[in-house]
């Protein structure tokens, strides 16, 4: 084993990948400081006592993007990293997914992967990073590890794949966002959106992402080597054949009990089978002995269950009854709950989604601030999963993991669909309660989802729909499941969930438990998804055949308009007073959306919205010559009238424009407060406005007023001469 810092480099498809150990945080079993491009991320793997008291190996993943790496301070009064945002709870699932099943079955030491990004380049995200390193300091730690797994992120930009893409381009260009995970015997894990993309261009994508994989395991390889730490054997416990031989012996009572119909007859089938069990083989024992003896029973029945219903789907019959290829009944009612702006109730079986859509303006865009680039959102989906949902009782917490990751799954799926904000400026909110579970739930809410937007009025350019799929296999048998159990998800090789339209995939989760799965497997496997998909599409279409012409009347009305960019300042005024005034008169929203002066109006009341963006347009416009407008005398003089005839605009009217005849004071034609029609007939260079009255009385026309100034309208005309007149009679 060497002492001392140990560096291994190399570019894979041109990217400069490093990996560092031995100089800082050497106490862990396995650290790590890994380099992608100017990007970096540390990892550290501490293993702890194996806990005999559970059942479960108990693997903790974290992930955290310190602002530091990004250049930034954290908001808030704290200045201080609080609860994990959503990319790092997706990051830390990435890393789960992939490393959990690497570890022996019966594995109980706890395990930490801990990781964190040190720096952002701005091009190279840190959530690959974090995987390579993780992966990289489990293998550098000794721990029984069943291979050396690599990461890889995979885009797509003019039909050409593109590896470790950089994240403006990700974000703008490319068609497919893929993240894999594998080691030498296949691929381990999938993460993927997509926009429509055919199933053989996904299967290219995956083929072309565990090429570089090979390149990034050779990497760890090398270091592992340089670092030298002998792996840790599992000798994982003696199995008493006597007892499980005595377990086994209800084999055919298991295979009655897991084809009984009905996900809570199955279970209380079983339940009675593994009651008897128990009860039957520890009648001999008591106290320590008992526990330790359940335990195992209890153990030795699971993988009795195991066996028993990979035997039936390898038979040809699934628990259930199903074909491989069948999908259950499918239900649906859309616009379930009547005043949301959009609903829909999914029903597949055993497992029902309830979706509701809410509109909303600009302002309830999501602001996600990170590391990255701050930007926004104007489309999310939030997925809960409730106790109820699967007939439990526990303790009720903020969103899961799990949660968070099945919702962003469904979100990424109905994303590539979403219209333009030119073509749907409202905030799409979408909720799915997941009211029962037995199996995909997270693909019965893009189902719901899709179902609840086109109820709602949203133009999705073709309809979602997501399965869930899996496989068993065994040698040389193996059989490919359309819309799994969630037995059958816990039971198999592998599972995937393939969201997408008519046209081609938008997401794409696997989650591989073995090796060797070929591509012939997998397209074969993608296939047989792309046809359930279109099962579920037709039957979805069968109940709400495309969106709804119109937005839900509970929904908000919204006006858009355009205003100059230099009268933005006016509309908001001092303090946000002309705004909130506005507002308030006429109960809306009003969203200034960028510099340019594109404004939307949002509100309950169609009326109220199409006067405000009257109001504003009124308030806003820039006044032209011949344009008339009826105004209110705000001020007189000896000389004039001020007439406003836009908010905060005025123009004189100046006594001789006042009428056609002689007009001896202001007073004999208009007062303060009097509404006029006037035209305008000069602005000047500093924006000062002149009008007249008298171009708009019968008889008068435009030509009358030149617009000019005093000095350019030449003699007096009536009112001079009626002057002299006067002055000549007094003589």
């Amino acid at each position: 084993m060497t002492n001392g810092p140990i560096r291994v480099e190399r570019e894979i498809s041109g990217v400069r990948i490093a990996i560092e150990t031995g100089q800082v945080a050497r106490q862990a079993g396995g650290s790590v400081i890994l380099t992608l491009g100017d990007s970096k991320v540390f990892a550290a793997v501490t293993a702890g006592k194996a806990r005999e008291d559970i059942d479960f190996f108990p693997l903790l993943c974290d992930y955290r993007e310190k602002n530091e790496a990004g250049g930034k301070i954290p908001g808030g009064f704290f200045k201080r990293e609080a609860r994990p945002t959503t990319k790092e709870i997706l990051t830390m699932r990435l890393i789960d997914r992939s490393i959990r099943p690497m570890f022996p079955d019966g594995y109980k030491e706890e395990v930490q992967v801990l990781t964190h990004a040190l720096q952002y380049d701005g091009k190279n995200n840190t959530d690959v990073a974090a995987m390579i390193a993780g992966f990289a300091a489990v293998r550098i730690s000794g721990l029984p590890f069943d291979a050396t797994l690599g990461a890889v992120r995979v885009g797509r930009v003019d039909d050409e794949f593109v590896v470790f893409p950089e994240d403006p381009v990700r974000r703008e260009e490319s068609t497919l966002d893929l993240v894999v995970s594998g080691h030498e015997g296949g691929l381990a894990m999938v993460e993927s959106s997509a926009k429509q993309l055919p199933e053989e261009v996904m299967v290219d994508a995956l083929e072309c992402a565990h090429k570089v994989i090979l390149e990034v395991v050779s990497l760890i390889d090398e270091l592992t080597e340089k670092v030298g730490k002998p792996q840790a054997e599992f000798n994982a416990p003696a199995v008493d054949e006597a007892l499980k031989a005595q377990v086994f012996e209800r084999e055919e009572a298991m295979t009655t009990a897991v084809r009984t119909q009905g996900k809570q007859d199955r279970h209380d089938a079983l339940a009675a089978i593994k009651n008897e069990c128990v009860a039957t083989l520890t009648a001999d024992c008591d106290g320590d002995d008992l526990g330790a003896r359940t335990k195992t029973i209890k153990n030795m029945l699971h993988d009795l269950q195991q066996h028993v219903e990979r035997e039936c789907i390898l038979s040809g019959t699934r628990v259930d009854g199903r074909a491989h290829d069948k999908i259950r009944d499918i239900t649906v009612v859309p616009g379930f709950i009547e005043r949301q702006h959009g609903s829909a109730l999914f029903t597949r079986g055993e497992t029902q989604a309830l979706a509701s859509v809410t509109l909303g303006t600009p302002d309830d865009e999501q602001v996600i601030d990170g590391i990255e680039p701050e930007y926004k959102k104007s489309f999310y989906l939030h997925y809960n999963f409730p106790p109820y949902s699967v007939g439990e009782t526990r303790r009720i917490f903020g969103p899961g993991r799990r949660e968070i990751g099945h919702g962003m799954l469904a979100e990424r799926a109905l994303m590539a669909v979403m219209p333009t904000r030119e073509q749907f400026p409202y905030t799409v909110r979408i909720v799915s309660d997941i009211m029962e579970s037995n199996g995909s739930s997270s693909m019965a809410s893009v189902c719901g989802g899709c179902l609840a937007m086109m109820s709602a009025g949203v133009p999705v350019s073709q309809p979602v729909a997501g399965i869930a799929m899996g496989l068993v296999k065994d040698g040389d048998r193996e059989a490919i499941l359309s819309d799994i159990l969630g037995s059958e998800d816990h039971n198999g090789d592998m599972d995937f969930k393939v969201a997408g339209s008519g046209v081609g995939i938008t997401a794409l989760q696997m989650d591989i438990k073995i090796k060797g799965v070929s591509r012939e497997l997998l397209s074969t496997a993608l296939e047989q998804a792309r046809e359930g998909r279109i099962h579920i599409l037709r039957k979805m279409l069968e109940a709400v055949p495309g969106p709804a012409p119109e937005v839900s009347d509970y929904a908000p009305r919204m006006e858009t308009l355009k205003i100059p960019g230099d009268k933005i300042g006016f509309l908001i005024g001092p303090g946000g007073k002309n705004i909130k005034a506005m507002q308030a008169q006429y109960s809306v929203r009003i969203s200034i959306l960028d510099d340019d002066g594109n404004v939307q109006v949002f509100g309950t009341d169609s009326t109220q919205v199409k006067a405000c963006k009257d109001a504003i347009e009124a308030s806003t416009q820039t006044p032209e010559v011949g344009t008339r407008y009826t105004g209110t005398v705000r001020s007189v003089r000896d000389f004039g009238a001020f007439i406003e005839i836009l908010p905060g605009v005025e123009g004189l009217c100046h006594i001789s424009e006042l009428a056609h005849g002689f007009v001896g004071q202001v007073t004999d034609v208009v007062n303060v407060g009097d509404e006029v029609e006037v035209e305008i007939i000069n602005v000047d260079d500093r924006g000062k406005v002149k009008v007249s009255h008298k171009v708009t009385l019968p008889g008068g026309e435009e030509g009358e007023s030149d617009g000019g100034d005093r000095r350019d309208r030449g003699g007096r005309g009536d009112r001079g001469g009626r002057r002299r007149e006067r002055s000549g009679a007094s003589d």
